[in-house]
């Protein structure tokens, strides 16, 4: 069996993630798909904007009509709230444990990020990261590029 795993805070979800997880699924025999909530830059935002997509049951059933679609992929939502570094921002460290809960074991660690190879090589030692359209040529989109749209017609546009 292929073990795969990828993460996110959804904030929200886009055909970038649909397609990273896409290809996980192709990838690997079973997928764990974890949804990170309640840490400092989704509060931020959310306090920020009362959008219905970043609602996090909008977002935690979004995630779960997504995986459904695959029969070897599986979701999980882990609360992040009070795992923070001194100066406050998110402990990706301290997050590693919570993961394992839900894959004990994984081969291949999937993001479109080739700045969290540091991270996923100290906490996901056995895992190869698998970086899925770096310069997003195939999607060119992120949540961040997302919320800064003013028109809901634009941001539909690339959600799922």
């Amino acid at each position: 069996m292929i073990y795969g795993f990828f993460g996110g805070k959804f904030l929200p979800m886009h055909k970038g993630h649909l397609y990273c997880i896409d290809t996980a699924s192709k990838q690997c025999d079973h997928v764990t798909v974890i949804m990170f909530t309640g840490g400092d830059e989704e509060l931020r935002i959310c306090s920020q904007r009362r959008d219905e997509i970043l609602d996090v049951n909008f977002r935690t059933k979004q995630l779960e009509r997504i995986c459904a679609l695959y029969q070897n992929v599986e979701c999980h939502v882990v609360d992040v709230t009070n795992l923070k570094l001194p100066d406050g921002t998110e402990d990706w460290d301290a997050e590693t444990p919570l993961v394992r809960r839900f894959v004990p074991k994984m081969d291949y660690v999937y993001s479109s990020e080739p700045s969290y190879g540091e991270y996923f090589a100290r906490a996901y030692p056995e895992a190869m990261h698998i970086i899925v359209d770096a310069e997003r040529k195939t999607y060119p989109i992120s949540s961040t590029l997302i919320r800064a749209m003013k028109e809901l017609k634009e941001q539909k546009k690339w959600m799922v």
